[in-house]
């Protein structure tokens, strides 16, 4: 049986990250919630939260000022939203790898998945999650713990693969499954920052080539 993973999740499901159940809405109020989450992600995506104004959400999409403060008490309560979306959407884009990364060669495709999403991207954007964490970290303390648990979240589905090997005695008795998802996850996100700076995939493609070669080693060690 594999060891259980020492990465505390959030609860399981969409908006995982959200520390408050929502009230429940009409099929018409959960399409248009989602409609103005959805315009307010790809905004902070690309403008960050100090450049996205309620005004600009509002317009993209296409709701009133009653509309959005029916939904949203206020902005930082929509940022908070937004940032369930974009922990749901990570894990969808790297569905149906996450969670199965049990062997080297799904690894390798794991990477390769991630720099072709940069390649596609032009290396613009960043992570999601990652541009959320350095625009919040140190001014929202609430975001900084919903986004640590998005994080959380991704961390465990790598975890499971490593554990799953861990368990197979595919890689040493003393290596800790945990530590070297939170590695792999932490490779990712240095390798995609300078990716990010440098309009280039190679910083992304050397980090995550280094944490998987090392796997390779352990494996062939055990």
């Amino acid at each position: 049986m594999a060891p259980k993973s020492k990465t505390k999740a959030p609860t399981s499901g969409k908006n995982a990250v959200a520390t408050e159940a929502a009230p429940r809405l009409t099929r018409k109020g959960e399409e248009t919630r989602e409609r103005i989450v959805s315009a307010a992600a790809g905004l902070i995506f690309d403008r960050g939260v100090a450049g996205t104004s309620i005004e600009d959400v509002k317009d993209a999409a296409g709701v009133s000022s009653s509309q959005l403060y029916h939904y949203f008490a206020d902005k930082q309560a929509l940022v908070h939203a937004v940032i369930a979306h974009q922990s749901d959407a990570v894990i969808v884009a790297q569905e149906p790898l996450l969670g199965k990364l049990d062997s080297i060669d799904a690894l390798r495709a794991w990477r390769d998945q991630a720099v072709a999403i940069e390649i596609q991207l032009q290396c613009k954007g960043g992570c999601p999650i990652g541009t959320l964490a350095g625009e919040l970290a140190e001014a929202d303390p609430d975001a900084r713990a919903d986004i640590a648990a998005a994080f959380a979240r991704w961390e465990e589905q790598i975890a499971l693969g490593i554990a799953a090997m861990h368990a197979r005695g595919e890689l040493p008795a003393d290596v800790d499954p945990d530590r070297l998802a939170l590695a792999l996850l932490a490779a990712h996100q240095g390798g995609l920052i300078l990716t990010q700076v440098r309009r280039d995939p190679a910083p992304i493609e050397a980090a995550l080539d280094a944490m998987i070669d090392h796997v390779a080693e352990l494996q062939a060690a055990a």
